[in-house]
């Protein structure tokens, strides 16, 4: 037996007192932890808590600042009054900002005065709406502004009359727009395409706007893929995050400096690194990263950063079950990281440098978890049907006695190509299904980074193909063990993860008794109909259906779950939101119709005001009772 049974049955027995049984309520009574910063004086940490108000139906967020070794938590009205405002060029003259500019009438009430309450809208090319909203007309614009004793004065655009997005959109923010040291110029990261060309493409370049000249440079016009989040160190070098190939979202992500005119990939030659976020040290020389290795998100460090040698050396600079999520800053000989793992949701430590020990700041969770008794996690490697070695995670009770069986539930990762870490999620929490009695499974199947790039990028256009075997090898070696019940055994996933569960539940040969799928690919046809990021279907199913003479593409085609839907036998339930416009809300749809049509026990959750995500407090709390309601019922 693989498992350490007996170090189980100590963390049982020490943690005998605590009897609060983990559920979605108490779940939703978590406070959210983001660091926002140190202070001017390095003595405090600045970070936010979110807390739900299921009342009210939402979140309310408060700001905190606490000693960088730890003490009592002070509310704070103004974060700026501690912490240094980025927004303010560093010589104090100017303030920057990014605003909504009207440069298209798509809404029909813009089009025709005399039609002042139409709902209707126009469009005449591609990228009419992306995640959760459509095109109104606007572009968000870089300005800039005098600033003089806390007062802004006129506003000025650096991007008049562009119909482009800056920052990248939709989860580019302040990092994406920022400025020289010297405040002479204002770099921001934007694709300067638009329409149906936006829609095709992911070459963001990072551009330069001289305040003196006027005049836009574009910095990375070499480079075709991504290029995001500058940002400059102390000796004035600047960085950046980089993808090499244009419409790959997911390609190695690199961190790349520029010295002078020539520019330094520092990760490129670590084939195992996709780089997650950094952040320079204090020195100017060095930059902390953090990036997937093993089923875990660890902080890594790049020293010299091609300045004297030929190779950047790579250190990871800790270890652990559990992920770095973000570097909030440096202080002396450590860092202030957010850290979380299966069993705790994020909280702010501090890294020391040298030993990679770590040291817990905040404490926002911690009367609620003292009651919880712990999930015991366990790291294994299998071998896949292709011989290769798989790693995967396995999250068992709190509770758990290796004479008893338990159900398994198949946990499918979305993405496809994101890596599977000790992730705290508020809506696929593996806690509470732990918790509910549930074994729960967690492969890292092709298509992650952190194994290598050929690990990662298998996936691309055969997602029916290995991936899926992966999947099945997995529960196959799990169910060896006699604690495992074989006859209650569920898989259950989301986007990439739900297409994962449609899939399985054409070809899984009576190994499971019940599915779930929330916002998953059903049919490969409508959903390159109506997905907005065209980049991504075309890398992903290789190109349009209609290319009939292309054999590849035809291949990628037939993985459609719905080209398997008279071999579904086993019950299913499907969540989808109806503005979720990356996997629109037919594909759901698609599903559950051809599961009520063939006769199968089937279940639709709809949430009409959600996109690919559930963020209202009710809505996530009533996911989670339907959720497990289902497995309940069927499992």
């Amino acid at each position: 037996m693989r498992f350490l049974f007996f170090t189980l049955a100590m963390v049982i027995s020490m943690s005998a007192g605590a009897q609060t049984k983990f559920t979605p309520e108490i779940l939703w009574k978590l406070g959210r932890v983001s660091g926002l910063g140190l202070s001017k004086d390095k003595r405090y940490v600045l970070y936010e808590v979110s807390l739900p108000d299921m009342q009210d139906n939402k979140i309310n967020k408060k700001t905190y600042r606490i000693f960088i070794n730890g003490g009592t938590p002070e509310e704070v009205t103004d974060k700026f009054e501690f912490m240094a405002n980025d927004r303010i060029s560093p010589n104090g003259h100017f303030i920057l900002s990014s605003e909504e500019v009207r440069l298209e009438n798509v809404m029909g009430k813009d089009r025709y005065e005399d039609l002042d309450k139409t709902t209707g809208q126009v469009y005449t090319s591609l990228n009419y709406r992306h995640w959760d909203k459509y095109f109104n007309g606007n572009f968000s614009h870089v300005f800039y502004a005098p600033y003089k004793d806390g007062v802004a004065g006129e506003k000025k655009d650096i991007m008049p009359g562009e119909p482009f997005f800056a920052p990248q959109q939709p989860f580019g923010g302040d990092e994406d727009f920022i400025w020289s040291p010297d405040s002479k110029n204002i770099l921001y990261v934007s694709k300067k395409k638009y329409g149906t060309e936006y829609a095709l493409s992911t070459n963001t370049d990072i551009f330069s706007y001289n305040l003196s000249t006027g005049k836009t440079t574009n910095l990375t016009h070499a480079n075709k893929g991504y290029d995001v989040a500058p940002d400059f160190g102390r000796q004035g070098i600047l960085a950046w995050l980089q993808m090499k190939r244009d419409g790959y979202e997911a390609d190695k992500q690199d961190i790349v400096v520029m010295h002078g005119k020539n520019t330094i990939n520092l990760t490129g030659h670590a084939d195992h690194i996709h780089v997650d976020n950094f952040k320079w040290a204090e020195d100017g020389r060095n930059i902390f990263f953090i990036a997937p290795v093993d089923g875990t998100l660890q902080l890594f460090s790049v020293n010299d950063i091609g300045l004297t040698k030929a190779t950047p050396v790579i250190k990871q600079l800790t270890k652990g079950d559990f992920n770095i999520k973000s570097i909030i800053g440096e202080t002396g000989s450590e860092l202030v990281v957010m850290k979380e793992d299966f069993n705790r949701a994020a909280e702010i430590f501090k890294v020391n440098l040298a030993t990679g020990k770590l040291m817990q700041l905040t404490h926002v969770n911690d009367d609620i978890y003292k009651n919880i008794v712990p999930s015991q996690t366990e790291r294994r490697w299998i071998k896949t049907t292709d011989n290769k070695r798989m790693m995967e995670w396995i999250v068992y009770p709190p509770d758990f006695d290796p004479n008893k069986k338990y159900p398994v539930l198949l946990y499918c990762e979305g993405g496809p190509q994101s890596a599977l870490t000790q992730f705290y999620s508020f809506r696929w929490n593996v806690q509470v299904m732990a918790a509910q009695g549930y074994i729960v499974l967690l492969p890292s199947r092709r298509g992650m980074p952190g194994f290598g790039t050929a690990w990662n990028e298998q996936i691309s256009k055969d997602w029916g193909g290995q991936v899926i075997d992966d999947y099945l090898a997995a529960i196959d070696d799990l169910s060896k063990e006699k604690f495992v019940d074989t006859g209650r055994r569920g898989a259950i996933g989301a986007s990439f993860g739900g297409y994962s569960v449609f899939k399985l539940a054409g070809l899984h040969n009576n190994r499971f008794k019940t599915f779930i799928a929330h916002n998953g690919v059903f049919d490969f046809r409508s959903m390159y109909g109506t997905t907005e990021e065209m980049w991504f279907a075309n890398w992903e199913l290789g190109g349009p259906y209609w290319q009939k003479d292309d054999e590849s593409i035809q291949y990628t085609y037939a993985q459609s779950p719905s080209n398997f839907v008279d071999k579904w036998n086993t019950p299913i339930y499907i969540i989808q939101n109806e503005k979720d416009y990356r996997v629109p809300f037919e594909q759901g749809q698609q599903a559950f119709q051809a599961a009520q049509l063939r006769g199968i026990k089937s279940k639709l959750l709809v949430f009409p005001d959600e996109n690919h995500w559930v963020l209202k407090p009710q809505n996530g709390l009533l996911w989670q009772r339907e959720f497990f309601s289902w497995l309940k019922e069927t499992l």
